[in-house]
């Protein structure tokens, strides 16, 4: 799918707008593209773009959020596998069409849950959901059990700079499925630390996902 990756398996745990300004830093400007596995400081969730703040607030009581850049609905990352896949325009992966991109990277999920011992599958076609909380249903190409229950989901966003890809797996804390999934998504991948500008960071956080007109906007 990928010629090239780089994994970044950050062992930094950060809050809601950090996260968030973190990966829009990385859409912005990495030249190679780049899996980060993260984790959250204790007692947050986030909600897709497109979602009004007091649906997420009605979901997630006494939790802190922070609005994603990307689509996709509600999700507490309490106790979840947190990912987000940067590609650069040049690659073409980054020039398909939302639900085919979905579908590759979300294949490469499954392939590196079942390695794991997960019986999953992706979900057939499914109604879009505007919102709503993230694991309460399925959509195509969403990441299902053996059940039929919602595991993994993502949203994405494209811009001249690339495509942004944020994903969640419920109930996941695996140390190896960041390594496994980077060798499904490329030909040839590599570890590695990102330093990240902090003072870019927090203008980020200062104009847009700290700010409560972000998390308000319609």
């Amino acid at each position: 799918m990928l010629t090239q990756l780089d994994l970044w398996m950050d062992q930094t745990t950060r809050d809601g707008p950090t996260n968030m300004a973190v990966d829009e830093w990385l859409l912005r400007h990495v030249e190679t593209p780049v899996l980060r596995v993260y984790g959250w400081e204790p007692g947050w969730g986030s909600y897709g773009y497109f979602v009004p703040d007091e649906e997420a607030a009605a979901v997630m009581p006494g939790l802190q959020r922070v609005r994603r850049w990307t689509g996709g609905g509600i999700v507490d990352h309490r106790n979840d596998w947190t990912y987000t896949l940067v590609v650069p325009r040049a690659d073409p992966l980054a020039e398909l069409k939302g639900g085919e991109s979905y579908r590759l990277i979300h294949e490469a999920l499954v392939a590196a849950l079942r390695e794991e011992g997960v019986d999953c599958r992706l979900s057939g076609e499914r109604t879009v959901a505007r919102g709503g909380e993230c694991f309460g249903l399925a959509v195509e190409h969403d990441v299902i059990d053996a059940d039929g229950k919602k595991l993994a989901g993502a949203g994405q966003r494209r811009t001249a700079g690339g495509l942004l890809h944020q994903g969640s797996v419920a109930g996941c804390q695996s140390p190896s499925l960041g390594p496994r999934l980077a060798d499904l998504l490329s030909e040839s991948c590599q570890e590695v630390t990102l330093e990240i500008p902090n003072a870019t960071i927090a203008a980020s956080i200062g104009s847009r996902y700290g700010r409560s007109e972000w998390q308000l906007r319609r």
